[in-house]
């Protein structure tokens, strides 16, 4: 799924997860796997991301709106 948008309220860079507070309030965790499919190297505190993912509603990927 795409066009999920919201903020990064908390990334590790040790463990490369977080979470993120998407724009309806609700507050969505992410594995080092999200983080490691999009390809960035690093997220700061309050950043805006895009959100993918999967039929489970699981993040598999996190990356910057103006990428795709």
């Amino acid at each position: 799924m795409l066009g999920m948008q919201g903020t990064v309220a908390t990334f590790d860079a040790a463990t490369r997860s977080g979470l993120l507070l998407l724009d309806d309030g609700t507050e969505l965790p992410f594995p080092a796997r999200a983080f490691d499919a999009s390809g960035l190297r690093l997220l700061r505190l309050g950043q805006r991301v895009r959100v993918e993912t999967d039929a489970a509603g699981g993040v598999v990927r996190v990356t910057l709106p103006t990428m795709s």
